[in-house]
């Protein structure tokens, strides 16, 4: 079984000091981590629709959109949910991650959650968003840091999907569904991701 992240013991105590150590924290960047601690810790009623809100409007709020080549002088980045914390900024990717990891740890089982690539038909450019699946075979729901508001994929017209990936899959978009091609590790850049998280001192547990 493959090895993940989220939902178990992170001590953000440790992530914090860590941090400080690796990013030299301002005031503003240690309050952006102590607020999503403090979300995390204390998410509220803890139904799944509120938690889905939560979290969405959470990151769509503290982060500022740009472009990779402007926070990290690089093409195509994909920063911890720390790492874009701390800068207070990400694209697309880092909206979906931090997304995926928190949800992930307020218990959201990884099987209804997948990171998926779309193209945005109005900007005409590769997009990528965070999708909830109440079960495998339905319709998901959208959260996106273009709007803040979680829509059914069927109202998003604007996305086209084109692959989705969770920690335990890799699917392939296609006209009836989503047919599963292989695994994550076969994406290098989600195999970096998760090596800076350790880094970070996130705690990595086997799936059962």
């Amino acid at each position: 079984m493959l090895v993940s992240l989220a939902g178990y013991g992170w001590d953000f105590s440790r992530i914090i000091a860590r941090a400080e150590q690796r990013y030299s924290l301002d005031m503003q960047a240690r309050w952006r981590l102590q607020e999503w601690q403090a979300l995390l810790e204390n998410p509220g009623n803890g139904d799944t629709q509120s938690l889905l809100n939560t979290v969405n409007r959470f990151f769509n709020q503290r982060l500022r959109f740009a472009d990779d080549i402007d926070i990290w002088g690089e093409i195509d980045y994909w920063a911890t949910p720390v790492e874009s914390l701390v800068k207070g900024a990400g694209d697309c990717e880092d909206y979906a991650i931090a997304k995926y990891f928190s949800l992930r740890r307020l218990g959201i089982p990884n099987d209804h959650l997948r990171l998926t690539y779309v193209k945005a038909v109005e900007l005409n450019q590769a997009h990528m968003v965070l999708t909830y699946y109440r079960t495998p075979d339905s319709e998901p729901l959208v959260l996106d840091n273009l709007i803040d508001e979680i829509r059914p994929a069927s109202q998003r017209p604007d996305l086209i999907p084109v692959y989705s990936f969770n920690a335990e899959g890799l699917w392939l978009a296609s006209a009836g569904g989503s047919t599963q091609t292989g695994s994550a590790k076969q994406l290098s850049r989600w195999q970096d991701l998760l090596r800076k998280m350790r880094d970070e001192g996130f705690t990595e547990f086997t799936a059962p």
